[in-house]
């Protein structure tokens, strides 16, 4: 129940949490099993989009992605946006960065078959999702501004959506392919 309990924490936006798991380096199983399970949420939310492969794709994305999105918040927030009481790794970021995935539990509510509902649905979880990841940001990198931490995290972004956006073509196309 200990991970459950935090995982409310992380939809609450508890600023202690980030603190805890940022300083807890056997959270990162943790971490990785909330990553996948907002992505099998995000994935089911929109199987009608992508079918099953898109589900799978969507897994295999959501992880790596959550890998890459932390490396790279990791690398722009004490390489470039650093500020003096900035120390970090990229264990600390990819800790947070997992736990605030929570809010995209939400996603698996937009199987409701009424459009207009699975938009709002799904937006509501995206934005969530985003104030989750700057919080789970500012604190790894010991930031006093969240508008820095919000920086960070929206260069991050979108670098990581270039990336994502091949491996998800390559990952469709492959498992199409192999489902033929």
């Amino acid at each position: 129940m200990a991970l459950v309990n935090r995982m409310v924490r992380a939809a609450q936006l508890d600023v202690n949490l980030y603190e805890e798991v940022e300083a807890d380096k056997t959270a990162m199983g943790q971490a990785i099993l909330v990553v996948v399970l907002g992505s099998l949420a995000t994935g089911i939310g929109s199987v009608t989009e992508g079918g099953w492969p898109g589900l799978i794709a969507g897994v295999v994305v959501g992880l790596i992605g959550w890998a890459v999105w932390a490396w790279l918040n990791y690398f722009i927030g004490t390489r470039l946006f650093k500020e003096p009481e900035t120390v970090a790794d990229w264990g600390q970021l990819a800790r947070t960065m997992g736990f605030a995935s929570t809010p995209r539990l939400v996603a698996l509510l937009a199987i409701i078959p009424i459009p207009a509902l699975r938009g709002i649905i799904l937006l509501v979880s995206v934005i969530w999702n985003w104030i989750a990841m700057v919080i789970a940001v500012r604190q790894a990198l010991d930031y006093k501004s969240t508008w820095r931490a919000a920086g960070v995290t929206l260069l991050g972004a979108i670098i990581n959506a270039v990336v994502l956006v091949l491996v998800q073509v390559v990952l469709i196309s492959s498992i199409k392919g192999l489902v033929s």
